[in-house]
């Protein structure tokens, strides 16, 4: 039988939603933290591919999803277009920046990412063989607007100031930037396509702060063009589009995009969406983080909100966003409990 995620993309309604969480190989689990450790730090954790593999699998073994995302980072890919990258503990990534033409043109060309991401591919590899037959794997990558929002400011930032002021004051350099991007995420994800990924998600993290015709160019057209080629290079992947608080603008979005669905993070109503957003396809969400922390009967009745909202269509339970480090792995228990049994 096909596999319930792969029925899902393809557009069946099914009794029970399939389910897997974003970030669900992290810190909230103790054999997380463990590999960690073991690791050294967190990019030395990226880059080894059977300690990679291991932490990818760890909520499989304890929870048995439907899916597993491999386990990366979205700055791998301009780490491997040469910005330098390094995680400052408690305080997030740190690069290198691009704000001019010059820092533009000495980026590596495109074609140069795949010796610094080889042990990615690996790592998929190791997971195609890995995991049981039901459970299918996801491949991602960082869309090119919430990429370049860290290259050109060199952190994260809670409104991606630095990349608005570039975009205003040289569009050319950004949209140039937006570009390369762009045709690098195709030929990354298409590497994972070939290592194994069975399906592959885009995560646009600050999709939120586009607005107008800005939204259009800068997420919307990327994200169709990454689509495209790569359904024209791997026929019949299937592709999850996550423009994380989007609102109103992720009605349409999947048919603007060719995305096969959309991930909804939890400001968006559910039964709104199943209204506006389900009618052109498959949903993925979007249970909010938080009640995985406080847990109770509210943890209970929202997840079981969630899947009535969307039992009408296909749908991929999913979280609104990636749980988080202090999340108790208990609650993830009885969520998964809550779905399977709604």
């Amino acid at each position: 039988m096909t596999k319930t995620i792969l029925r899902a993309l393809k557009g069946e309604t099914l009794p029970v939603p399939p389910i897997w969480m974003m970030r669900q190989a992290g810190r909230y689990l103790p054999e997380y933290r463990a590999t960690r450790e073991k690791a050294g730090d967190f990019l030395s954790l990226c880059y080894t591919p059977d300690l990679a593999a291991e932490v990818t699998l760890q909520p499989i073994r304890r929870y048995g999803f439907d899916a597993a995302i491999l386990f990366a980072d979205i700055l791998l890919l301009p780490q491997a277009l040469g910005l330098d990258l390094r995680f400052e503990a408690g305080e997030g990534p740190r690069l290198s920046t691009v704000t001019t033409p010059a820092e533009l043109a000495a980026l590596r060309p495109k074609a140069a990412i795949h010796d610094t991401l080889s042990p990615v591919y690996e790592t998929v590899r190791i997971l195609a063989r890995a995991l049981p037959a039901e459970t299918t794997l996801i491949g991602f990558a960082g869309a090119p607007w919430t990429v370049a929002s860290y290259m050109i400011a060199g952190r994260g930032t809670p409104d991606q100031g630095p990349a608005h002021a570039l975009k205003t004051a040289d569009r050319a350099t950004f949209s140039a930037l937006i570009d390369l991007l762009t045709e690098a995420t195709i030929d990354y994800l298409s590497e994972q396509v070939k290592a194994g990924a069975e399906v592959v998600k885009l995560f646009d993290s600050w999709a939120g702060s586009l607005k107008g015709q800005d939204f259009d160019d800068f997420a919307l057209k990327p994200a169709a063009r990454i689509v495209a080629e790569l359904k024209a290079r791997h026929p019949g992947l299937p592709v999850i589009a996550f423009p994380r608080e989007a609102g109103p603008r992720a009605q349409g979005f999947a048919r603007a995009t060719g995305a096969d669905c959309v991930a909804l993070d939890n400001s968006v109503d559910a039964v709104w969406a199943a209204t506006h957003v389900q009618i052109d396809g498959c949903v993925q969400g979007n249970l909010a983080p938080h009640h995985l922390v406080t847990g109770g009967p509210a943890l209970i009745e929202a997840t079981k909100a969630v899947v009535r909202a969307f039992k009408g269509g296909p749908h991929i339970f999913n979280l609104g966003h990636g749980i988080t480090p202090d999340a108790d792995p208990e609650n993830v228990a009885r969520m998964v409990e809550a779905v399977r049994g709604a």
